[in-house]
């Protein structure tokens, strides 16, 4: 990987007199088996590399900087220095802006992690073929109410990134990761439901394609026979993967860019209690079990845990460079990026809730009544960060006596995410770290609204 740093390194030596200059260096692998009907149905293997590059011009006290910013799909040395060229024309027609600048030192040391796993590029192509038909044919014949795989698939990725500044900045890391999932639908009669299950890992070692198999068959042969629920008010059991969706809303309302630009229900409430006293919220990209786990953020600072609630209380936002500034505070190495295409932002890498001390039974148990959702639609529109409103989508079972029941679907569970921070009764001790930038477990919110019959 120094290859990349002595390219990011060799297109910051050539900043002009009163240029400040970034330079995000890239390239990876992404391999893609699809299994249907006993048979691969598609196989994708690409290379990708690329370069960002961000200029500053400094302007005159009081004015602002410029910024340009420009990018391209290789690090063919032309092609990189087209896009030098480019950045340094937007800067020149860029808007001056006085919270505009490039990240700087700070002083905190980085924990070294080692996401890479070498299985990713060793392991035969015909090995990977093999998981996701196999995983394709045990879910077929893992229960007769199973009619269909709608698809198996196994993928893989190998991503490496450089990063020079001068402001003295240089970092680089390099991740792995392996997944594999299985869309099963079973059926009854006239009524058929679907269900998902999936594995991750760092490479194809890790993975676990029998358990993919087992949730995958376990959701969908268990809403067959689902009905509406009927309509009031209940405590609702989320399960793990929902609750990772609904953290990875609460962590838009988390960032710092949000706050300074009014688009979060958390603005202004630093200090105050905005959750239950057993809630503890955490952005830890330092733990390596994290999906998305970093030694450095997307402008080359240490990443770093940040308690952001704190029993039930609001203690911080996360922030980049920019938004920081804006905010009159620090950057807490929360710079977030999709890639060379893109300039950092804030957010949340590796939201955790401190878990409990009860599993999933237990809550279940002490619920006693209520419902248990296994999965969401809408949260796209039935959410809103910025006004808190919740309103989506559901499908599960019904809790009885503290045990699961009737499947139930077509039904809608709302409230606020203010009130349902407010009213949590209990976090399990089952966390689970899933894909995304939010781990899970079995979460129980009182008094929510279900809507059906």
């Amino acid at each position: 990987m120094s290859d990349l740093m002595d390219l990011a390194t060799s297109v910051v030596a050539q900043a002009q007199p009163g240029e400040g200059l970034e330079v995000y260096v890239t390239r990876g692998t992404e391999n893609e088996v699809r299994a249907y009907d006993g048979a691969v149905e598609s196989l994708t293997s690409a290379d990708s590399s690329g370069v960002g590059i961000r200029i500053l011009l400094e302007g005159q006290p009081g004015d602002g900087n410029r910024l340009g910013f420009a990018w391209a799909g290789s690090l063919d040395p032309a092609v990189v220095q087209a896009a030098l060229s480019d950045a340094r024309d937007n800067a020149r027609y860029a808007t001056p802006d006085p919270d505009v600048v490039l990240a700087e030192p700070d002083g905190e040391l980085a924990v070294e992690q080692d996401l890479w796993d070498d299985g990713v590029f060793t392991t035969p192509m015909d090995e990977k073929i093999a998981l996701a038909l196999e995983l394709e044919r045990a879910t077929r014949g893992a229960d007769p109410r199973v009619r269909q795989v709608s698809s198996a698939d196994y993928s893989d990725a190998r991503v490496e990134v450089a990063l020079a500044s001068t402001t003295g900045i240089r970092s680089s890391t390099r991740r792995t990761t392996a997944f594999v999932s299985v869309d099963a639908i079973a059926g009854e009669g006239a009524d058929s439901q679907t269900g998902t299950g999936f594995s991750v890992g760092r490479g194809p070692a890790q993975l676990n394609p029998e358990e993919a198999m087992a949730d995958a068959v376990l959701r969908s042969t268990r809403l067959l026979g689902a009905q509406k629920a009927r309509s009031g008010r209940c405590t609702v059991v989320f399960d793990p993967r929902v609750v990772s969706t609904l953290l990875s809303v609460v962590a838009s309302a988390l960032s710092g860019e949000a706050v300074v630009k009014g688009r979060s229900f958390f603005a202004g409430r630093i200090g105050e209690s905005v959750a239950g006293t057993a809630v503890t919220l955490i952005d830890d990209p330092t733990d390596a079990r994290a999906f998305n786990a970093a030694s450095y953020d997307g402008e080359g600072l240490a990443c770093r845990r940040n308690i952001l609630i704190s029993d039930g209380m609001l203690r911080m936002f996360v922030y980049d460079t920019v938004a920081a500034r804006r905010a009159q505070t620090r950057s807490t190495g929360s710079a977030v990026r999709g890639g060379f295409a893109g300039t950092p932002s804030a957010g949340c890498r590796a939201l955790v809730l401190s878990p409990g001390s009860k599993n999933a039974e237990e809550i279940l148990a002490e619920v006693g009544e209520g419902l248990y959702v296994q999965s969401v639609t809408g949260i796209h529109s039935g959410v809103n960060p910025v006004s808190g409103d919740f309103s989506v989508g559901a499908e599960g079972l019904m809790i009885h006596r503290g045990t699961l029941a009737e499947p139930v679907r077509e039904v809608t569970v709302a409230s606020t995410l203010q009130r349902m921070l407010q009213s949590v009764v209990a976090i399990g001790n089952d966390l689970r770290w899933l894909p995304g930038v939010a781990a899970g477990q079995t979460l129980a919110i009182a008094d929510m609204q279900l809507s059906g019959d």
